[in-house]
This record gives C-alpha cells, sequence and structure tokens, in this order.
C-alpha cells in the first residue's frame, strides 16, 4: 500500500515537473521568436526589411520548431509556418503594406499559442 502510494505521488511530481517544463518552454521560444517578429515588423514598417532578415527570421524559426514538435501540436506549429511563408515573400516582393498585416498575425499567434498550454482554467475544463 505504501509503495502504491509512493508511486503514485512520484508519477504525479514527475507529471507536474514535465508540465511546468513544458510551459516554461513553449513561452520561452515564442517570446523570443516575437521579438524577432517585432524587429522584424519594425524594419517593414521603415521599408528597409530585407530577404536577409526575413530569411534569419525564418532560420530561427526552422531551428526552434525542431523542439517545438515535441510540445507544440504540427497544426499550430503549420499555421506559424504559412503566416511566416507569406509575410516572407511579401517583404521579398517589397510589398511592405501586405507584409506587415501578415507579420502582425504572427506577432499575434505567438501570444495565443503559449497561453494554450498555460496552467488555466479554460485549459484544464
Amino acid at each position: 500500500m505504501v509503495k502504491t502510494l509512493i508511486s503514485i505521488l512520484i508519477a504525479l511530481g514527475l507529471l507536474i515537473g514535465i508540465s511546468i517544463f513544458q510551459m516554461i518552454h513553449i513561452e520561452r521560444e515564442f517570446a523570443d521568436f516575437s521579438a524577432q517578429l517585432e524587429a522584424l515588423y519594425d524594419k517593414t514598417e521603415a521599408q528597409t526589411a530585407t530577404r536577409e532578415d526575413a530569411e534569419a527570421v525564418r532560420v530561427s524559426w526552422n531551428e526552434k520548431k525542431k523542439t517545438m514538435h515535441i510540445w507544440v501540436p504540427h497544426t499550430d506549429i503549420s499555421y506559424v509556418d504559412y503566416w511566416l511563408s507569406e509575410g516572407l515573400s511579401l517583404i521579398d516582393t517589397k510589398q511592405y503594406d501586405q507584409a506587415l498585416s501578415k507579420i502582425e498575425v504572427l506577432i499575434d499567434i505567438c501570444r495565443k499559442i503559449p497561453s494554450s498550454y498555460s496552467f488555466s482554467v479554460e485549459n484544464v475544463l
């Protein structure tokens, strides 16, 4: 009986610990990516963004999503991929006004996805 209770408590502790790590990791990765997007947004707004700036953001996202696939479903990641590709192609063709709206949506997505994986009543129920 005691061994069973100890095993349950250890499993519960591991589950809570991993959940906290997941929440912190996702929050940190998306906050970092959001900061990069905001810098790209500022450059796009000033119409000084280049293909190299856009590619740097894409490379960064590709690195981040390698570990994000462990925690975040593929649909959320592909959603970011879709908006990122569209925004970056608009920067490449110097359609800055349209690119701004795409980057703005990406910034909003980067704020909302981590909240989907946080400890909150709406996520538990």
